[in-house]
């Protein structure tokens, strides 16, 4: 399927060393060096160099090693695909961002892979542009992401809208307020998610329609874990702006007080990503199916 040099290209890349290649592959380190060998001379490139006693990818190496990526996960992805015709077992690889493993997303495909015989589920994490990426490379059979979707190569169904709010203790003395201000949230201590989550870009774009920056915060902690920068705000370490639907648990449980901030119109959609090529509709109306009775009987538990 693959072709070999291809595979030893990788295992090269991944492991930093020729040797090790060839154990991984179980071929001499002169056979792998000659698949590397060969494929520069076919494609008339330098895909390794050392530099000072390093063994590093060129330019165009990185561009075969991506290409060779995806071949790699067509391949499995086929094999995966004969084997789910002969067996009827389905399998999808799905995957949500941070936010959407803290609200009921995973919760949906739980009980939607729970009510299917023979069928699985791997879910996996990562930012909006890992995601894309992967799906890009066939890692992915579909992604939930927030935001919208404008990449030609894609498909999508809008599942939801959500929102961003202030997320306090229900004893921080802005719990009794119906709003914060921008100068009252200048005062607080601001937990937030890093730079490159998909929430904290929306937070800076919408304090950037008011001629914000968030420089003008006293931002004090930076954190990727959505359960850790929760747990801070219900122990009074801080405030932090997330994603409505993230925090629902809390707030139905009254741990957790969600205040609108003035002037800050920070909604966004909850899409669910897929390749054009992806040929299972019947899977993405279940899954749409299964997450609007779930949203409704989130909203009947608050």
């Amino acid at each position: 399927m693959i072709d070999t040099r291809l595979l030893s290209v990788l295992a090269v890349c991944e492991t930093g060393s020729f040797t090790r290649a060839a154990e991984r592959l179980s071929l001499s380190q002169p056979a792998v060096s000659q698949h590397v060998r060969q494929l520069e001379d076919e494609l008339h490139v330098r895909i390794f160099e050392r530099v000072r006693g390093t063994l590093r990818v060129t330019r165009e190496g990185e561009i075969i090693v991506k290409y060779a990526k995806r071949m790699q996960a067509l391949t499995n992805n086929l094999m995966e695909t004969l084997a789910t015709e002969r067996t009827q077992v389905t399998s999808l690889t799905v995957g949500i961002t941070h936010t959407a493993e803290s609200n009921f997303i995973a919760e949906t495909l739980a009980r939607y892979v729970s009510l299917r015989d023979h069928m699985s589920i791997k879910m996996i994490t990562g930012t909006v542009n890992e995601l894309f990426e992967a799906l890009k490379n066939y890692e992915l059979d579909m992604a939930i992401v927030e935001g919208s979707v404008s990449d030609p190569r894609f498909r999508s169904v809008m599942l939801d809208t959500d929102c961003l709010i202030l997320a306090v203790a229900p004893e921080h003395p802005l719990a009794r307020h119906t709003m914060v201000t921008i100068e009252e949230l200048k005062r607080e201590k601001l937990i937030l998610r890093p730079p490159e989550s998909g929430t904290r870009s929306l937070f800076i774009s919408a304090l950037e329609t008011h001629n914000l920056h968030l420089n003008d915060f006293n931002v004090v902690l930076e954190i990727d874990n959505i359960a850790t920068i929760k747990d801070l705000i219900r122990r009074g370490f801080g405030v932090s702006v997330l994603a409505r639907s993230a925090c629902m648990d809390e707030l139905g449980k009254k741990k957790m007080v969600a205040l609108p901030i003035e002037n800050l119109t920070m909604m966004r959609e909850i899409n669910l990503v897929y390749s054009r090529d992806f040929d299972h509709p019947e899977l993405l109306r279940d899954i749409v199916r299964c997450y609007n009775e779930q949203s409704a009987n989130s909203m009947s538990r608050e």
